[in-house]
């Protein structure tokens, strides 16, 4: 798979406080001849709180960005709520022919009810099959490894029907010459915007995520999703505190060898010391 461009949704916090995870990302799939043409004037998808304050503003603002979409190349979209929501608005305009007309009227053109909605795992599902990884080595030197996926990629009951991609990490960490560790948390939520309303019950979720990668003899934990990257380093005591590296930085160190240095300034929790130790960089 190689000289593909995708549209691409970065998100709020792909743009922001997940820079890192942003800019690995496209750093790994430039490395493959894959390059990502973010959609023009992309709005907030509503994943914060919107939808469970106002479910017609939820709407409005993940269907906004598919009507941005071009028609003729898929969507990539690598933050799971983002994914979620986007994907919970198609379904819901492809089911609605009322909605899509309300819609059509607004934003003056057309739903394209075959706009094909990608997310990073399913990318990476493809990559892979066409042999991508191969002859890539163990470059990743036996880092252990706790695969964290967070708990929107499990989807709501509307969604049963989409693909599950547990498991992904571990293949193509393992493929890397990463070690990933069975242990209980890799789906546990990590209390996500109860982090701003609730700090207290997301600051005992974290803890017991981290203390729990500890137990299991990581040396960092590996997440999809970059607001439970963000709440893991925010929310984790001192005694608890491993390296949070995002899914698409190893990926990149991987394939690179090296990763441009703020990078690593943008974590809180210091990852420079295990990927010296593990020799995957200077």
């Amino acid at each position: 798979m190689s000289n593909l461009e995708l549209s691409y949704f970065p998100g709020c916090s792909l743009a922001t406080t997940a820079k890192e995870n942003n800019a690995s990302l496209n750093r790994f799939l430039n490395r493959f001849d894959i390059r990502l043409r973010e959609i023009e004037d992309w709005n907030c998808c509503g994943s914060s709180s919107t939808h469970m304050i106002n479910s017609d503003l939820a709407l409005s603002l993940a269907a906004r960005n598919l009507f941005l979409a071009p028609a003729d190349r898929p969507l990539l979209i690598a933050c799971p709520g983002c994914f979620l929501r986007l994907n919970q608005a198609k379904i819901e305009l492809d089911e609605h022919p009322e909605k899509r007309k309300v819609y059509e009227d607004l934003f003056g053109r057309a739903f394209n009810p075959d706009l094909e909605l990608l997310h990073f795992f399913e990318l990476l599902v493809q990559m892979d099959e066409t042999g991508a990884f191969r002859g890539l080595g163990d470059r990743l030197n036996g880092l252990k490894i706790a695969p964290y996926y967070g708990c929107m990629l499990a989807r709501p009951p509307r969604m049963k029907k989409e693909k599950n991609f547990f498991g992904l990490i571990e293949r193509n960490m393992a493929a890397l010459g990463g070690e990933s560790l069975q242990w209980p948390f890799y789906s546990r939520c990590c209390g996500t915007f109860l982090s701003v309303s609730r700090p207290e019950i997301a600051g005992t979720l974290v803890n017991r995520i981290m203390s729990g990668a500890i137990d299991a003899g990581a040396e960092c934990i590996v997440t999809a999703c970059a607001m439970c990257h963000l709440n893991l380093e925010i929310r984790s005591r001192p005694e608890n505190r491993i390296p949070v590296f995002h899914f698409s930085e190893l990926l990149s160190l991987a394939v690179e060898g090296s990763a441009p240095r703020d990078w690593l300034k943008r974590h809180l929790i210091d990852p420079g010391p295990v990927l010296k130790q593990r020799q995957i960089m200077n």
